[in-house]
């Protein structure tokens, strides 16, 4: 298996690039707005991504995406749009060590839904780690 074929890797990539978030942000809105703090990231990210698509080669006809993964694709997509948005007000009214761990009770929230809603089913091992995610976010936020 290739580096880059792991969806660890990624994963963890992803967790290493949310810490830089969490942290570039909370330097970034110290004397703006945060809802414009958050326009300014998702243009740098509209580019981006439009990049990434490009360098790729992975553009796809829109015509031929189906209508039900237009509306998953478009709720999600507001759904990140409402995250980014809270995630920044968090961060301009509290302390990054605090708001990024509270925001990473979405772990949390996943594994419930996935396993309610998508039949998604984790060990019993997984829900202890899943639990501990949510004890941890708890015990960050106790002064």
């Amino acid at each position: 298996m290739r580096l880059f074929d792991s969806w660890q890797i990624w994963a963890l990539l992803s967790a290493s690039f949310a810490a830089l978030t969490a942290i570039f942000a909370k330097i970034g809105i110290e004397n703006v707005n945060s809802d414009f703090a958050t326009f300014i990231r998702t243009i740098v990210i509209l580019f981006a991504a439009g990049a990434v698509v490009f360098a790729t080669g992975h553009w796809m006809d829109p015509s031929r995406i189906s209508s039900r993964t237009w509306l998953f694709l478009i709720l999600s997509g507001l759904a990140t749009g409402a995250s980014w948005i809270c995630y920044f007000r968090a961060l301009k009214l509290g302390n990054a060590a605090q708001v990024a761990p509270v925001d990473k009770l979405s772990v949390v929230l996943v594994a419930i839904i996935a396993a309610a809603f998508l039949g998604e089913r984790l060990s019993i091992t997984a829900w202890a780690g899943v639990a501990m995610i949510a004890m941890g976010a708890v015990l960050v936020v106790l002064r």
